[in-house]
């Protein structure tokens, strides 16, 4: 059978055995290269271009099992064929286990030494093609499973962009319907400002859901960077909590707000701050029923600022609770209560935490409310002013 030529080291004290293969070697097309010790042999063979090593047991520097221990371990792929005028068959095992390839028994004829080379060097060539392939094969699979993932994401991208036009088409057909009935003079001229009311509302809507979606969007680009400051947690969170008051008054709901006074300080941008406790605590107070209760609590635990909202509103029922935070997604509760929502809220949120190294959990009980957790990681200098305080 024919093979092609390869780099073969011939590593061997005995200068006919050296000379022997180099000849019957060379005449089948290998480039051969000899060594007279293991010194010599190991240099040679660190440089790693060689295909097939054909290595002597008995040298009188360094012995040839100690060299196959050591070209196993440089080049798993060196083909090593152990020579010997000491052959045994304990010998062979011992070469056999640490990697050799075969095992020629001095003295040897020409036929010998070219059947165990060809067969070292076509074991090789299954080796590396087999390796080939098992690379091919994993190169396919990751392309395979892009693929898949670029599918997908075009799909999502497909229902995001259906999703968006309904949302923004239904209030301006809801808009352009009541404009018309004005203008064609359906509503006596008493009753319009109730339609330019309702009007307004479906614009205020509109307006509020294009903001959401510009923010979910800079929060998704990864070129847009926000710009990073100190913010104080706990100040934030005090402004957010005294401009809903009102509408919890409003709704005769019990609001409770619970803030330490030590400063407690995140790099963020303070407007995704605001927006994180606005949407929390606006979602709590919305779907909180007359004469209900919201409390708003911030702790500071280790390096960490842990802040809590909860309500005794209409609740999360299980089947919903691992969609809340999907883009436009509604309980069929929070629809019946309240028409008004682009359903951005809480994915605004979470990709906010996450923007800040957060995490965000909710525990909810259907007709009991909801407790929503926000850990965020504080600045390390406030950490040691919040323990002594």
């Amino acid at each position: 059978m024919a093979f092609e030529p390869a780099a073969i080291l011939v590593i061997d004290d005995e200068l006919g055995i050296r000379e022997g293969c180099r000849r019957v070697l060379i005449r089948e097309g290998h480039r051969v290269v000899v060594a007279a010790t293991g010194e010599e042999g190991w240099r040679q063979a660190q440089s790693g271009q060689f295909d097939l090593v054909l290595l002597d047991v008995m040298m009188p520097d360094i012995g040839g099992m100690e060299l196959l221990k050591r070209m196993v371990a440089f080049d798993p792929d060196l083909i090593c064929i152990i020579i010997t005028g000491y052959a045994t068959i304990e010998l062979a095992v011992q070469a056999i286990r640490q990697g050799a390839y075969n095992f020629i028994a001095k003295p040897f004829d020409a036929n010998t030494l070219l059947l165990a080379v060809q067969q070292g060097l076509e074991r090789q060539r299954l080796a590396r093609e087999a390796k080939r392939l098992a690379q091919v094969e994993a190169e396919n699979e990751a392309l395979e499973q892009r693929k898949a993932e670029l599918e997908q994401l075009d799909r999502v991208k497909s229902a995001f962009t259906l999703t968006v036009a309904h949302e923004l088409r239904a209030p301006v057909a809801a808009i352009q319907s009541y404009l018309r009935l004005i203008l064609d003079g359906y509503i006596p001229p008493e009753e319009q400002r109730k339609y330019l009311v309702r009007t307004e509302q479906r614009a205020s809507a509109q307006l509020e859901l294009i903001n959401d979606l510009l923010d979910l969007a800079r929060l998704q680009n990864p070129d847009q960077q926000a710009k990073h400051e100190p913010v104080d947690v706990g100040y934030s969170l005090h402004e957010v909590c005294d401009l809903m008051g009102s509408r919890a008054q409003e709704k005769q709901i019990r609001f409770s707000v619970s803030i330490p006074e030590t400063e407690v300080t995140i790099a963020a941008d303070p407007k995704h701050i605001t927006q994180l406790w606005s949407n929390l605590v606006s979602n709590a107070i919305k779907y909180t029923q007359e004469g209900g209760t919201v409390e708003v609590k911030m702790a500071v635990q280790e390096n960490q600022a842990v802040i809590t909202v909860h309500d005794t509103g209409i609740g999360i029922a299980p089947e919903d609770l691992p969609r809340i935070f999907e883009d436009f997604y509604r309980t069929k509760a929070a629809k019946a209560l309240s028409e008004m929502g682009t359903g951005l809220g809480l994915p605004l949120v979470k990709r906010i935490v996450e923007t800040y190294r957060g995490h965000i959990d909710v525990q909810s009980t259907v007709g009991e409310g909801s407790t929503f957790t926000v850990t965020l990681p504080v600045d390390a200098g406030d950490k040691a002013s919040a323990s002594s305080a």
